[in-house]
């Protein structure tokens, strides 16, 4: 696989560096999970399956448990051990943590020029918010981006997803990999500062225009990818479920209104989003409206025109595409389960990825991978806890 020989050491907790680095594991990199004493908290955070938690299973297949106390000396010394040996650190304290805990990148990088060093955080390491504590939600708001997302009575509504945690890990993801790609012309490892809130507003580049072009704040009902064009929203049916008109191309729109019998409505899609397209926009919701979903989806389906019906999450996660493309693995009762994760969104055609529906307990790897770092079964002796 793409990053056998690549050796991780993760300290982060939760879902950015978590996620990405199972990712690493995916793909063969030997990824070690550092824990300290209380443990990775999304073990027991959420719902389990077969006795372990889905979040916890979801990014975390694959990983080995060493489990160090980073605050006594036996555990730094064990870290250093294993940080000279390897090639990425993660880590996702708030900024300064690790350099009090002495496993900073100044530390590490001089035991070992060629690491690869990886810290992600709300807002970075530097800037007047570096200090300051958040999470997703605080992200998605601080950003901007809460804003965008408004309820029926047009308040802003709690994001859906984690899209400040998961922009971030893709982010760190690609960061390190491009570094250990320089380190093969180089010789030399890098320190990569990673913020939460720089790579969510890094994906913001189709909703930027009016900040950017008019110096103004969106007014989202009337905006082009927000409810403002005809051809790009949201319509209930007569059943009370909802589909999605979601491409804007003028085809789509000649497409959609000629089958409908309204091709006088095309020529409105050409115009800018909000009121000018409104008689577009309320045709088709009184139109979907006078019919189940199932009538349109019947409707629809031959016609070249971008749609969805709007499906719950888990009516979504049976869909024989992603059963097509692995994205929803189990593993059966008979087989060691029951346990359901998600599978691997890079496909190569050669060597790709595998998952495996291992979790490792709790410092499960601890005295095998100190044993693999050169360590005496005395120094294991006097690094792992009494029972």
């Amino acid at each position: 696989m793409k990053l056998e020989g690549i050796k991780v050491l993760d300290l982060s907790n939760f879902l950015p560096g978590p996620h990405f680095t199972m990712m690493m594991a995916d793909h063969g990199a030997d990824v070690i999970r550092i824990e300290a004493p209380a443990g990775e908290p999304t073990r027991g955070i959420g719902l389990r399956e077969g006795g372990e938690s889905v979040w916890f299973r979801n990014t975390h297949r694959g990983k080995r448990s060493v489990m160090l106390d980073l605050k006594s000396a036996a555990g730094l010394d064990a870290f250093m051990t294993l940080a000279r040996q390897a090639d990425v650190v993660v880590e996702a304290f708030r900024p300064g943590v690790v350099d009090r805990l002495g496993v900073g990148y100044a530390a590490v990088s001089a035991v070992n020029p060629r690491i690869v060093y990886c810290s992600i955080a709300a807002f970075g390491q530097t800037g007047p918010d570096a200090q300051h504590a958040a999470h997703d939600l605080s992200i998605q708001a601080e950003s901007g981006v809460v804003s965008l997302n408004l309820g029926q009575d047009g308040q802003p509504a709690m994001p859906s997803i984690p899209a400040a945690d998961m922009a971030s890990s893709l982010m760190a993801m690609n960061g390190v990999l491009m570094a250990l790609l320089r380190r093969e012309k180089t010789g030399l490892g890098d320190y990569i500062d990673i913020s939460m809130q720089d790579s969510l507003v890094s994906w913001l580049v189709n909703v930027v225009g009016p900040s950017f072009a008019e110096g103004r704040e969106m007014n989202p009902k009337n905006e082009r990818s927000f409810g403002g064009n005809a051809m790009y929203n949201i319509y209930r049916c007569a059943d009370g479920r909802h589909l999605t008109i979601g491409g804007s191309e003028i085809k789509f729109a000649h497409n959609l209104f000629t089958a409908l019998g309204r091709p006088d409505l095309v020529d409105l899609c050409r115009l800018p989003p909000g009121p000018a397209q409104a008689p577009a926009r309320e045709f088709l919701r009184d139109t979907f409206a006078t019919q189940p979903l199932a009538h349109w989806e019947a409707f629809l389906k031959p016609l070249d025109v971008c749609w969805a019906p709007v499906k719950g999450l888990h009516e979504a996660l049976q869909s024989p595409q992603l059963a097509a493309r692995g994205m929803r693995e189990h593993q059966p009762a008979a087989e060691g389960g029951p346990a359901t994760q998600l599978g691997i969104p890079i496909k190569f055609a050669h060597e790709p990825g595998r998952t495996t529906f291992a979790l490792p307990a709790l410092g499960q790897h601890t005295a095998e991978v100190m044993r693999e770092a050169g360590w005496t079964p005395e120094q294991i002796a006097a690094l792992l806890p009494l029972p």
